[in-house]
């Protein structure tokens, strides 16, 4: 596994309140946020949301990007450093599709299974007696949840 390279959020928004002369509560209330949340981003205990992303990106005056792409770098960085991540991920295989004829033979048998299957439900609909009706549902197809 590499070394952390990704420039991490905290350490760059730190940068920006030297730079700026800024402290967490100053930023905080020019940007409608608690003085704890920057203290917790300038820790790396949280993350950069897109929200606030964008509140940083209008004052900073740099684009949304910068502070995202910041973010997101930052989080893959962390978990290449996961071993247990990595352990679960070295088990997952690659899905592999099925070759066109297969699909399409597939395909063919489900659409073949859902006819018989109707033509059957018709068959049942017209035998059952209209006192064995479940009063208030719906009939048809099942809604999906």
């Amino acid at each position: 596994m590499a070394k952390s390279t990704a420039k991490d959020p905290g350490t760059v928004l730190k940068s920006l309140l030297e730079e700026y002369q800024l402290n967490p509560s100053k930023l905080g209330k020019e940007v409608d946020l608690s003085q704890s949340t920057i203290r917790q981003i300038t820790l790396n205990k949280m993350k950069i949301s897109i929200p606030i992303a964008l509140r940083f990106s209008k004052f900073f005056g740099n684009p949304v990007s910068f502070w995202t792409n910041l973010q997101t770098n930052y989080s893959l960085d962390q978990a290449d450093e996961d071993t247990e991540l990595q352990q679960i991920l070295d088990k997952i295989n690659k899905a592999v599709k099925p070759a066109p004829a297969q699909k399409a033979a597939k395909n063919a048998a489900s659409k073949a299974a859902e006819k018989k299957g109707a033509g059957a439900n018709k068959k049942e609909k017209t035998t059952k007696s209209s006192a064995s009706k479940t009063p208030g549902r719906p009939r048809g197809r099942k809604p999906k949840n």
